[in-house]
């Protein structure tokens, strides 16, 4: 007993207490908000009790993760894109389309027993921050970050994820690889000109892009965002409606479980890519402003956490989780405020969705392992990789 004790307490000691506690204060809040949306009769779990769930085993593995060295696992790096790069191709054999997705064709789940499902690309993101990671450090240890071809290379291993996702329908997703590739790059030190260049390149292809590879309902998101009102039926209506929840609770909100638009179910989708006018109605700008700030501060630890680190490995780790936080966040503030299309990315935490929240603890569990583990650094073996996850 004095031995697990003295492990419990050298535990504590290393790990990074503010990561756990902004981790379980944002878990009951998401799980608070997530209690006053009404399910849909009909469905066989309420989406508080999946959300309950994903909560649950996502901690315990984060919990686990700990446990393991990240620079280990990053000399499995290549188990982790294989098992990923599976998942994901499963879904062009097997995939199911998931109502209120943000492809509406989007082929992106598998189906699990019990009537659940599972989205690959969320657990592929955590798969990516460490194959990413990996390429990064080999790179550095070789000091070929400045070579063109090499970063050629990270743009090609970065695509692949991109454009798998694109195939499924999951174009939220795949924006959501790109910016963490970005983040990642930088954090790295990948000169500015490169980036530079892939700008460029991105807005000349922009009318190839508008022609060639945007759907019809992409478009209309596209053109009709700015003034919604003149679709208020369809096109326009989740954003037009979205906004009015989050203007209607104005300072203090309209009360938890009293709010008569949550209650009503007047914003489509409002329990996932809408959860923020939720927020809005029921507690105000008050309520907005705390998710705000438990979100930043919890990017801002892991960004801490990441300058602390001794290899690149650990850095891109933490740089590509804040990454991964900080897009979905932005992107999901921008839909529900009008101030971007409906993209369907999800708020980080908050939205329900099992695979989500799920994986998001994971990305919490390696970046506390970055946190434990950053002394008594061993030799890692680590392979010039261009695995595609």
């Amino acid at each position: 007993m004095p031995r697990f004790g003295a492990r419990a307490g050298d535990y504590l000691r290393r790990t990074n207490k503010a990561l756990w506690i902004l981790t379980l204060v944002i878990s009951a809040y998401a799980l608070l908000m997530i209690r006053t949306i009404p399910t849909p009769e009909g469905r066989t779990y309420s989406y508080f009790t999946i959300q309950l769930l994903a909560v649950c085993a996502g901690l315990l593995g984060a919990f686990l993760l700990t446990f393991l060295d990240y620079r280990t696992l990053g000399n499995f790096w290549y188990f982790v894109a294989a098992f990923c790069l599976l998942l994901i191709v499963l879904t062009f054999v097997n995939g199911v389309t998931v109502e209120g997705s943000g492809g509406v064709n989007a082929r992106a789940w598998i189906n699990l027993p019990g009537g659940l499902t599972f989205q690959p690309a969320e657990l592929a993101k955590i798969g990516f921050l460490i194959t990413f990671g990996v390429h990064l450090q080999a790179l550095e240890e070789r000091e070929l970050l400045d070579r063109p071809l090499h970063v050629v290379l990270l743009l090609v291993h970065a695509g692949v994820p991109v454009l798998l996702t694109h195939a499924q329908g999951d174009d939220g997703a795949a924006i959501i690889f790109l910016c963490m590739f970005l983040f990642m790059a930088f954090g790295a030190g990948v000169k500015l000109r490169y980036f530079l260049i892939l700008f460029a390149a991105i807005v000349a292809a922009v009318p190839i892009l508008w022609n060639f590879v945007l759907k019809d309902y992409q478009k209309e998101r596209i053109l009709i965002f700015r003034h919604p009102e003149q679709d208020p039926l369809d096109a326009g209506l989740q954003q037009l409606a979205g906004r009015m929840s989050i203007g209607s609770g104005q300072l203090t909100g309209r009360g938890l479980f009293t709010s008569p638009r949550v209650n009503s179910s007047a914003v489509p989708v409002q329990q996932s890519d809408f959860i923020f006018s939720a927020v809005g109605e029921q507690l105000g700008f008050l309520g907005c402003a705390a998710v705000l700030l438990l979100l930043a501060l919890l990017m801002f630890t892991c960004l801490h956490i990441g300058r602390r680190s001794p290899d690149m490995l650990g850095r891109s780790i933490c740089f590509g989780y804040f990454g991964l936080l900080f897009a979905q966040t932005l992107f999901n503030l921008g839909m529900c405020l009008n101030l971007l299309p409906v993209l369907g990315i999800t708020l980080p935490f908050f939205s329900a969705g099992g695979s989500s929240s799920a994986c998001l603890y994971l990305g919490v569990g390696l970046v506390q392992s970055v946190s434990i583990h950053r002394t008594g650094r061993r030799e890692t073996h680590l392979f010039l990789s261009s695995a595609p996850l």
